[in-house]
């Protein structure tokens, strides 16, 4: 078969002189761009949401719940927090969102995470846009350079990403309080903070660097039956990480934004007991 001399096919990247002598860009008759436009909606609908809640520095706290962009709450210029997150290790020298100090652990273990790369190289980069359609870049190298060589600090991310989530655990813990502090109460905050939690640490130890550490190096699972069996279970929560990466994703959104509406005076938080 001949490869083709036609002059796009010369253009670099996949549409080299190497192509099956092909006219057109692809042969997908489908609505093969639905997915990516879809996904870069989606993720720049959070990225400007996100980016706005960050540097509002107001409306994060409402007794007994805090927003988990806030959370841990590391300076010294964070509203005052009974016996919440509330630890002033940055002084009075930081004068912006103290949302920027903790949020970049998060953000971070999502930026590098397996999925999401595939997401927003797909979304926004078009690399590739879809299976079997080609990229428009002439040039190719992968993960091996800077910037995108840092992905490869996706494990240590994840190791940042556990206790984020640990002490987001603690803040639920906290929301079975009252706006008095008085324990053994229950509100729509509650149930919306045990909803986020519980997507919180299914997306984390659905990781794929959780699951090559909990048995990727193991050489004989019947000498190590917990680890084989924990690996297991987290191999059926990796399964389903592209679903638990947009619902985590979209239920911090809303606690924070469930947390704004109530610090704001919008709403009342309804009780159930």
């Amino acid at each position: 078969m001949a490869t083709g001399t036609e002059p796009h096919l010369n253009s670099g990247g996949v549409r080299t002189g190497t192509r099956a002598a092909i006219t057109a860009p692809h042969l997908r008759t489908d609505r093969w761009w639905l997915a990516p436009a879809a996904t870069a909606a989606g993720l720049l609908a959070f990225i400007v949401y996100s980016t706005w809640r960050a540097f509002a520095n107001a409306d994060y706290y409402a007794a007994p719940y805090v927003s988990p962009f806030y959370s841990p709450c590391l300076a010294e210029n964070c509203e005052p927090m009974r016996a919440g997150p509330n630890w002033d290790l940055f002084g009075s020298w930081w004068g912006i969102s103290p949302a920027i100090i903790i949020l970049i652990f998060p953000l971070g273990f999502r930026l590098t995470c397996y999925y999401y790369r595939k997401a927003y190289y797909r979304g926004f980069w078009m690399s590739p846009p879809a299976c079997a359609v080609a990229e428009p870049h002439k040039k190719y190298s992968g993960e091996t350079r800077f910037p995108l060589i840092l992905q490869n600090i996706h494990r240590y991310f994840f190791y940042a990403a556990i206790p984020v989530a640990g002490i987001l655990t603690y803040d639920t813990v906290l929301a079975f309080r009252d706006e008095n502090y008085e324990w053994g109460h229950m509100g729509l905050g509650t149930l919306v903070f045990v909803v986020n939690i519980v997507l919180i640490w299914a997306y984390t130890l659905s990781c794929h660097s959780c699951r090559h550490i909990v048995g990727g190096k193991l050489k004989h699972f019947s000498k190590h039956p917990v680890r084989y069996r924990m690996w297991q279970w987290i191999g059926k929560l990796n399964a389903r990480h592209m679903l638990l990466a947009w619902a985590s994703l979209v239920s911090v959104a809303l606690a924070d934004f469930y947390v704004y509406l109530i610090s704001s005076g919008v709403f009342d938080d309804p009780r159930f007991f």
